[in-house]
């Protein structure tokens, strides 16, 4: 008996693990899109949940035509030090692995390529674009080979006219090239997709060593990658992922909201209105309105184009919000900075707070709360004001209007009336008798112009 019970633990005990080992899915990530700090945030994060989770493979699926230099290299450095193996896949058909893509497709342990995709077109260019160059000539290569690599690091980039083109393009030639190594890929290739814009279809990257495979689609990939060696964290490991199953992990809300605001198309035109909002209030100062919009926008902005991190940016909305709030109470802005400081001050716990991040949870929620509490506080404060403002004077001059002045003596044009137990200078378009009942009409300095109440003759 006790034989047989130790057969059934031991039986029980190795379908626990082949259930534990199934239940550890690929976990399938997707880039879709240009490339900015929100799609980095994302990849990054989740990338170390797969190593909580002890996931067996994370699989991102791009279709990207590049991005921001910085979202890029942070996405790399979060697959070099990943201890899960990473297999990029450009799918679906007809998508494309281009700039930043190409250099991430390079990074993966695994670089895989759906039919009819294609990759490339890496040579970096400034956001705004540039002017178009000259033709410069190239050393003739063979057309069957990529050619010795140095003449290719001879050769310039296309349109690299200035020193810091240069400087920038050889950077990034050294840096793709680092990667091809690392992973025993075609360098000198890279080399060219940089330089000279090159560009391959999935078919021709596969022949010339570029990516690893060309799959139809993830089951198809998960069985060519099996028992396929790969070096992860600098172990070497034997993949077994034919048949896993594989869990979408789709961005949150969060990642979608800020991958709109910091595309860099948009984050650009952030860019222009912030400066130009600043300039517009600097140039006529009290307008209250476009240096609120021009504040916020440039915030967005700096933190879409990764000029700001994400604390330094999130933080700084933060206090801008609470800032322009608490202004509201002392400047005659007519919901301005309130409305401003609110839009701030939401978009402040957005970026900063980040609910996978242990210490720095928020829910959507609690800043729905906050927001909405907020603007009550500003419409309790606007509507208090709108009744201040419509309230009848209760000092000043404005208030003398229509009150009752009584004449001291008889006049035509000028005299004197009691106002009171004032005594002011008064004048009249019509005959005034001593002891009449008259009504204030206008103020003007030290003299108020009185006319007969009705009922009262002159």
């Amino acid at each position: 008996m006790r034989a047989v019970g130790a057969i059934t633990l031991s039986l029980l005990a190795a379908a626990a693990l082949a259930g534990g080992a199934r239940a550890s899915p690929a976990v399938l990530l997707e880039i879709n899109g240009p490339i900015g700090p929100a799609t980095s945030d994302y990849i990054v994060r989740a990338l170390e949940q797969a190593r909580t989770r002890q996931a067996q493979l994370v699989i991102i699926e791009m279709d990207t035509p590049g991005g921001l230099d910085s979202a890029m290299r942070d996405i790399i450095k979060a697959i070099l030090a990943s201890q899960v193996p990473v297999a990029t896949y450009v799918s679906p058909s007809g998508a494309r692995a281009a700039s930043a893509g190409t250099y991430i497709l390079y990074a993966s342990h695994i670089a895989a390529m759906a039919p009819a995709t294609n990759l490339g077109a890496a040579t970096p260019v400034s956001l705004g674009g540039e002017s178009p160059s000259p033709p410069v000539e190239r050393p003739k290569e063979s057309p069957t080979a990529d050619g010795p690599a140095s003449k290719q690091a001879a050769a310039p980039a296309a349109g690299a006219t200035t020193a810091l083109e240069r400087k920038s393009v050889n950077d990034a030639v050294a840096y793709i090239r680092g990667l091809a190594e690392l992973r025993g890929r075609n360098a000198d290739w890279a080399e060219q997709a940089v330089r000279t814009g090159a560009s391959l279809s999935a078919q021709a990257a596969l022949q010339r060593k570029v990516i690893d495979l060309i799959a139809r689609d993830h089951d198809d990939l998960l069985a060519q990658i099996d028992g396929r060696k790969v070096q992860v964290a600098g172990q070497s490991l034997t993949l077994a992922v034919r048949g896993l199953a594989v869990e979408r992990q789709q961005p949150d809300w969060r990642t979608q909201f800020l991958a709109v605001i910091t595309n860099p198309m948009i984050a650009y035109g952030l860019l222009l209105i912030g400066i130009y909002g600043l300039l517009f209030e600097g140039y006529s100062p009290g307008a209250i309105l476009p240096g609120v919009v021009g504040a916020i926008c440039l915030l967005v902005s700096l933190y879409a184009l990764q000029v700001l991190s994400v604390n330094y940016a999130g933080l700084a909305l933060l206090a801008l919000g609470i800032a322009m709030l608490i202004g509201e109470f002392f400047v005659t802005s007519y919901g301005a900075l309130g409305i401003g400081g609110l839009v701030a001050f939401v978009f402040g716990s957005i970026i900063l707070f980040d609910k996978d991040v242990p210490g720095y949870q928020l829910a959507l929620p609690v800043i729905i709360g906050a927001a909405v509490t907020l603007g009550l506080a500003l419409l309790i404060l606007l509507y208090m004001a709108t009744r201040a403002h419509r309230r009848p004077m209760a000092s000043g001059i404005e208030t003398m209007i229509g009150v009752e002045a009584e004449a001291l003596a008889d006049f035509e044009r000028e005299g004197s009336v009691r106002v009171g137990g004032e005594i002011w200078h008064a004048r009249t378009q019509r005959p005034v008798q001593a002891g009449a009942r008259l009504r204030i009409a206008k103020v003007d300095g030290l003299t108020v112009w009185v006319e007969p109440q009705q009922g009262e003759t002159s």
